[in-house]
C-alpha cells in the first residue's frame, strides 16, 4: 500500500513538473485546440472566439497559430488549459498584436486558479507598456510596468520566470521588468490573454516547471 501511495506521488509530482509545448500545428484551422479553454473576466454579452488559423508570414513547417478573432469591449479574454500546472518556472510564447482600437496586444497568464484568479504578463502596443498584473477575485492590480517598450510591427517573444514571490518578465530575450508579489502562491494553470477588443496571434507556447 504504501509502495502504491509512493507511486501515485511521484507520478503527481512528475506531471506538475513536465514540460509542455504547444506549436498548433496539428490541430485543423478554425478549431480550438484539444486541451485548451475559452473564459473570462468580466464576461459580456459577445463571447471571445480563439481558433486555429493560418499565418503565411511563419515558416512554412509553423504557420498555424492560435489567434484571438473576436472579443468584447471591456472583457478579459482567456484561453488557457488547466491539465498543466506551473508554480515556478518560465513560460514563452510568440505573439503578434493584429488588431484593437480599445487594446492590443495580449500576453501570458499563468498560476491560474479559475477565470478571476490568477498572474498575467502583457505588453500593449498602443501604449508601448509591458505590465504585470495580479487578478484576484476578478480585480487586476498592477504590479510593476516598464513604460518605454517600442516594438515594430509584427511578432515578437515573451517570456515570464517565476520563483517563489520573484518576477521577471522579458521580451525578445530582453529583460525588462523585475518585481515581486506573493498574492497567488499556489500552483496553477497557464494559458494566454488579452483584454477588450484586441485581436492578437500566439504560437510557439513552452511551459517549463520547476
Amino acid at each position: 500500500m504504501i509502495r502504491y501511495i509512493l507511486i501515485c506521488l511521484f507520478t503527481i509530482s512528475f506531471l506538475q513538473a513536465a514540460d509542455f509545448y504547444d506549436d498548433f500545428e496539428k490541430y485543423a484551422p478554425y478549431t480550438l485546440p484539444k486541451g485548451w479553454s475559452v473564459a473570462a473576466t468580466h464576461p459580456g454579452s459577445t463571447t471571445a472566439k480563439w481558433q486555429i488559423t493560418i499565418d503565411h508570414t511563419r515558416p512554412p513547417s509553423n504557420q498555424h497559430v492560435l489567434t484571438l478573432t473576436k472579443a468584447g469591449k471591456s472583457t478579459f479574454n482567456l484561453c488557457y488549459r488547466s491539465d498543466i500546472r506551473m508554480q515556478n518556472g518560465s513560460i514563452s510564447v510568440l505573439f503578434h498584436a493584429n488588431s484593437g482600437r480599445i487594446d492590443q496586444g495580449g500576453g501570458i497568464m499563468w498560476r491560474v486558479q479559475d477565470a478571476n484568479n490568477y498572474y498575467v504578463a502583457r505588453f500593449n502596443p498602443l501604449e508601448d507598456n509591458f505590465r504585470f498584473y495580479s487578478v484576484i477575485d476578478g480585480y487586476r492590480r498592477l504590479i510593476c510596468t516598464n513604460d518605454t517598450v517600442h516594438l515594430s510591427k509584427g511578432w515578437h517573444s515573451m517570456t515570464i520566470k517565476q520563483q517563489g514571490k520573484h518576477f521577471r518578465g522579458y521580451i525578445d530575450g530582453t529583460k525588462l521588468l523585475e518585481c515581486q508579489d506573493d498574492r497567488i502562491t499556489k500552483s496553477g494553470g497557464a494559458g494566454l490573454w488579452t483584454k477588450a477588443d484586441a485581436a492578437t496571434s500566439f504560437d510557439d507556447f513552452q511551459l517549463k516547471a520547476q
